[in-house]
């Protein structure tokens, strides 16, 4: 079930292929009659140096009501949602989305501005 919802995720969802410090993560968790999804913000990466191989604590403010810190321990294709992996006998996926930055237009000069609001039909 939880590989199936993934699929559908990839055709819908602009996913990065990094992960960085301030991303904005999507989190697929499997429930017991359906995925939840939760939004998250990776606010650090440290690495675990207790584990021989390249393994890190991912700390993420999920954006729940109220928000909710979490630290997981994850490696690399974890994080990037290149593989999911299990927490408790549950699956987990989770993956950096793209959020387009829109360009902005260039405020006028104090003198052209118009103050007050516009009705646009």
């Amino acid at each position: 079930m939880l590989e199936k919802a993934i699929a559908e995720l990839k055709k819908i969802v602009p996913f990065k292929e990094t992960a960085e410090i301030g991303d904005i993560l999507l989190v697929l968790a499997e429930e017991e009659q359906q995925p939840t999804l939760i939004y998250a913000l990776l606010t650090a990466i440290e690495r675990d140096e207790s584990r021989k191989d390249e393994w890190w604590h991912v700390s993420m403010q999920l954006l729940t009501v109220p928000p909710q810190p979490v630290t997981w321990t994850l490696r690399t294709p974890q994080l990037t949602g290149q593989e999911s992996f299990t927490m408790g006998g549950k699956g987990r996926f989770i993956k950096a989305i793209q959020i387009d930055q829109q360009p902005t237009a260039p405020s006028p000069p104090e003198s052209k501005r118009k103050s007050g609001l516009r009705l646009v039909k």
